[in-house]
């Protein structure tokens, strides 16, 4: 040990690779153990290697994800007894008045003392920070950690002498060698989340140590894990994103050195990074048990995987699952939406060229002469029968869906280059969408559209926007479709078609607060009938039973058996809403979304899609709310303009100045979606042609193009003033 003391003092550069070595030496000589409390025979624990850790991410493949939150709260295992602690009496007042003694007078002598003596063991981090050292503190509602003691703590360590910095590492080490028999008690787990919090491991120069404390942790037992969680959700907002970030700049920094010669080669520290992702599932699960969350899901993206070989990751998940090979896809949260893009265009591409390579040896084989169409999924329809040739024309096809889109207007020349591909799209939105087409109803308080409950007899033309969505994230088309969150939690329940066709699809649990995002003035009725003081039955007189009107007549439907013959009270009110939210959002309109489900799945059947949160769906499907204005000039192509021009400049300088909701107009204008592709700005290919037109016109969009037609103003005032016009009055999408 006196060796690893050493290598702490000869300073960072080579410090922890000694750790390593030693780490290596100890485990070898393990057998010639004798005094377990001599420091000089601590060994490391036996851990297993990390393919054989219990795991925290359960197989994601599975039809149902099985949350960390369901254990039962408090668990029946035998709770080890705790150790006495060392009775330690100082108090974040103490320590404040130490720290600030030492630096007005420059003796660290106290400050020292007090971080050699708490990080020493494990039994003395828990004297230091336990709120009560006579209390047992063994649930999850309560860690019994000072957090405040824990944060100022760590906040004065950086500024500390290194002496006192890297006798903070020295106990880290000690505590880490300690050799373990039998389950942990509540003591080590504190201990670990509060390790886990160290500013320290923020230097690449302590990621051994750092390693080490995570495979510790990553190799705790899936109940212990459990109390992790919870004890993490209480963590502050700023040091849970901290703690997070630590961890991704570890998963970056492993798979992409500045340095390489600062870490162990790859070979030996293969399970530095499995180690860290199952940590960071700890965080993402406790993440997700808030609501509203700590932080957003996309602040557990790590975008440096954005340049590793994805689909070697994704194909060894496909082959593997979580048994004996790490992959990435094991822990989706990591992966960005970009990322998940190039999965599922490339596992899409793979699909659409296996099928047409298909066509192509079926045609072969028969001796008939190949067509270069059959490599494309063809869709010929008339403009004047646009939806019914497009049911017509899906429904024919179905075997080439997973085919490259080309489409034709019948009796209209021209090659599909795109832009026929997205004005079919517009234009098959825009009519479905129409209220008076029946289909969907779009509900004025929330902006969005929601599934007709009127029974057809035909629910095809909900297969087909379902096949049509399908389309748009195959083919990379945005769509103008208003949606609520709700409906892409039910597009993936289950993320996979069930083979068996009786079982039921689209259906999730359901809330309140999704009914509000979609009927608000109806979700604040219900909320108020759940927070109403007085007597419910006799002041509401109502039943297990929801009214609705069909056709200009009123029908009624049962809750449940015998719902009209059971009043609403005090005591059953929770079980009303219940009932009339999944009414609401999944009952009533269950045939219309199972074909809108099959529809879907028809296109995008693939595993990939068990990647996909339903918030990052929608975000393919629709693209991102998220505008930069700053990047469409960087990537804006120009006809007939240069950048330089001064109409150019005029024009970008009023629309940088826009408020965001004529910025959202204006991309709404011009491309006919005020959403933006995964890809970002670059990826919508905008471009501005000059008008040889009289500056009198308003500019004029070709949306199939994202292609903005500006004649050459005079003036920055007369840009502007023709500018809002034409994109305050444009009518549906634009379209010319």
């Amino acid at each position: 040990f006196c060796h690893l003391g050493q290598g702490l003092e000869r300073g960072a550069k080579n410090q922890f690779s000694t750790f390593s070595n030693f780490i290596t030496t100890i485990n070898q000589k393990k057998e010639g153990i004798g005094n377990r409390n001599s420091p000089t025979q601590l060994v490391m624990p036996n851990i297993k290697n990390v393919r054989d850790l219990p795991p925290i991410c359960l197989d994601v493949r599975q039809k149902q994800r099985i949350s960390i939150d369901t254990l039962p709260q408090e668990l029946k295992a035998p709770i080890p007894p705790e150790p006495p602690l060392p009775i330690r009496t100082k108090t974040v007042k103490d320590f404040q008045d130490d720290v600030e003694k030492a630096k007005s007078s420059g003796d660290w002598k106290a400050v020292h003392d007090f971080y050699t003596t708490t990080f020493d063991s494990f039994l003395e981090i828990n004297a230091a920070f336990k709120k009560d050292a006579n209390s047992p503190f063994n649930t999850i509602e309560d860690s019994g950690i000072n957090a405040k003691f824990v944060n100022v703590v760590y906040d004065a360590l950086l500024n500390t002498p290194q002496d006192v910095q890297k006798s903070v590492l020295k106990g880290v080490i000690n505590g880490l060698l300690q050799e373990w028999t039998g389950p942990r008690t509540k003591d080590d787990l504190r201990a670990y989340c509060i390790l886990l919090q160290n500013p320290q491991f923020s230097n690449t120069s302590t990621y051994v140590i750092y390693a080490h404390l995570l495979r510790q942790i990553a190799a705790l037992t899936e109940a212990d894990h459990h109390f992790l969680v919870h004890w993490s959700k209480k963590i502050s907002q700023t040091r849970f994103k901290q703690l997070v970030d630590r961890l991704l700049q570890f998963i970056s920094l492993r798979l992409f050195p500045a340095k390489p010669e600062e870490f162990p080669p790859m070979v030996k520290c293969t399970w530095w990074i499995p180690s860290a992702a199952k940590v960071l599932a700890l965080f993402n699960a406790a993440n997700c048990l808030i609501s509203p969350p700590i932080i957003s899901y996309t602040d557990f993206y790590n975008s440096t995987l954005d340049h590793i070989d994805l689909m070697e990751e994704y194909h060894n998940w496909q082959c593997y699952g979580n048994s004996h090979r790490f992959s990435f896809c094991q822990y989706p949260f990591i992966i960005s939406i970009a990322a998940k893009k190039v999965i599922i265009q490339r596992d899409s591409e793979q699909q659409m060229i296996s099928i047409a390579r298909q066509s192509l040896v079926d045609k072969v084989s028969r001796r008939q002469k190949p067509d270069m169409n059959m490599l494309f999924l063809n869709v010929k329809v008339r403009r004047t029968h646009l939806v019914s040739d497009s049911l017509d024309e899906l429904a024919r096809k179905r075997a080439d869906l997973k085919k490259k889109l080309k489409v034709t207007f019948v009796g209209e020349a021209g090659l599909d280059m795109g832009g026929l591909t997205k004005e079919w799209f517009l234009l098959l939105i825009r009519q479905i969408f129409h209220p008076d087409y029946g289909m969907f109803t779009y509900h004025k308080d929330s902006h969005c559209h929601w599934f007709s409950s009127f029974k057809c007899d035909n629910y095809s033309e909900f297969r087909l926007i379902g096949a049509l969505m399908g389309l748009a994230v195959y083919n990379s088309i945005t769509l103008d479709i208003r949606f609520p969150p709700c409906c892409y939690k039910k597009l993936l329940s289950p993320p996979i078609v069930p083979c068996d066709h009786n079982t039921l699809v689209g259906i999730c649990d359901v809330t309140l607060d999704d009914l509000f995002q979609i009927m608000p003035e109806l979700a604040h009725g219900l909320s108020e009938l759940l927070s109403y003081e007085g007597n419910v039955e006799e002041d509401f007189y109502s039943t297990f039973q929801v009214f609705q009107e069909e056709f200009g007549v009123i029908k009624s439907y049962n809750l449940k058996p015998n719902g009209d013959k059971i009043p609403v009270t005090n005591q059953n009110r929770k079980e009303y809403v219940q009932l009339y939210v999944d009414f609401l959002l999944n009952k009533s309109i269950y045939k219309q979304f199972a074909a809108f489900y099959y529809g879907f799945h028809s296109v995008c059947a693939s595993y990939a899609l068990l990647l996909l949160r339903p918030e990052e769906v929608e975000i393919l499907v629709c693209g991102s709310p998220e505008l930069d204005m700053s990047a469409l000039q960087r990537s804006t192509q120009y006809e007939g303009y240069q950048k330089t021009d001064l109409t150019i400049r005029y024009f970008w300088d009023v629309v940088l100045g826009f408020s965001l909701d004529l910025q959202k107009k204006l991309l709404h204008f011009a491309t006919g979606s005020d959403r933006v592709p995964v890809g970002g700005m670059a990826d919508l290919n905008f471009k501005i042609s000059k008008s040889e037109t009289s500056t009198n016109w308003l500019p004029v969009a070709h949306t199939c193009f994202n292609q903005l037609c500006l004649p050459p103003y005079k003036s920055k005032k007369e840009l502007k003033q023709k500018l809002i016009i034409g994109i305050s009055n444009a009518e549906g999408f634009g379209l010319e």
